[in-house]
């Protein structure tokens, strides 16, 4: 099999006109080529903010603040749990962090709303609460922020700069809040294309970087492995499915694919808002199922 062609990939990128911001490939740890705006500007990732709250959960997990499969009432704040009916109280009594990061639960919008979130997602009338069915929505994503925030006793954003990006050599991203204060979880955050790669490598390296571990080993093989399966191939805790890897997905083509046995992280970042499909399948023909 012949190396990458990388050079290919980016061509079509080109004739194609697809408003590709950046483009980077690194083999065994090494940047291999890049392309286009990789380290000067950072845009939004949108749900690759997703993976971000999974990792955070994967952190606190290791100090012993949290448990995933906890009911997610046991880490949100409480006086919003006081709040809640007996009968709102009974139904996410079945819902533990693990069935939000899997989004196995049904009956969610698709986001919040509302002038407070929290009080809008936590009466939501959900039927069937214990009935896993793949159903994605961003609010599992912003309850889980909400909890893994009250665990830690800390701002979402403040604990994953300290814990994750700074070791990364990443200085605080941009981030999105919900009216009521909480980090957003869901969306709303912005990296540079090497920034997103970094993260890529941190966990194609058992959650290590630069000989520092990050997130634990354990965690990061649950997290990225087919938790509930989908049409695409399966889900984990915030990450997708992806040939004997996985990848951290925005919408409009933010990507970045790891793949452990191949030793390759792929990262791009584009605003299609139609057709970023073609981008992946014209990564899989110069990249991976080259002959």
């Amino acid at each position: 099999m012949n190396s990458p062609d990388f050079n290919g990939f980016v061509k079509e990128i080109q004739e194609q006109g697809w408003p590709v911001y950046g483009l980077e490939l690194w083999q065994d740890g090494r940047l291999d080529a890049a392309f286009g705006d990789t380290q000067n500007t950072r845009y939004p990732i949108y749900s690759v903010t997703k993976s971000m709250v999974s990792i955070a959960v994967g952190m606190a997990s290791e100090d012993g603040l949290l448990n995933i499969n906890d009911c997610v009432l046991q880490y949100l704040p409480a006086k919003y749990v006081q709040t809640m009916s007996a009968k709102q109280q009974e139904t996410y009594g079945h819902i533990t962090l693990r069935r939000l990061m899997t989004m196995s639960v049904g009956g969610f919008p698709f986001r919040p709303s509302g002038s407070n979130w929290l009080e809008e997602a936590l009466s939501i009338p959900l039927e069937n609460p214990d009935v896993r069915t793949f159903s994605y929505s961003n609010v599992p994503a912003y309850l889980t922020g909400v909890a893994v925030s009250s665990a830690v006793d800390e701002r979402l954003d403040r604990y994953l700069n300290r814990r994750l990006f700074a070791p990364l050599g990443i200085p605080d991203p941009p981030c999105q809040f919900s009216p009521e204060g909480f980090f957003y979880g869901a969306t709303g955050m912005e990296l540079t294309v090497n920034e997103l790669s970094r993260i890529g490598l941190m966990l194609s390296n058992e959650g290590t970087y630069a000989q520092k571990q990050i997130v634990p080993p354990a965690y990061v093989k649950e997290a990225t492995s087919v938790q509930q399966l989908n049409r695409e191939g399966g889900y984990g805790y915030f990450f997708w499915k992806y040939r004997d890897g996985f990848s951290l997905n925005g919408k409009w083509g933010q990507k970045c694919y790891v793949l452990p046995e191949q030793k390759m992280v792929i990262t791009f970042l584009s605003h299609m808002e139609e057709g970023s499909d073609a981008v992946r399948k014209c990564m899989e023909k110069h990249l991976l199922d080259h002959s």
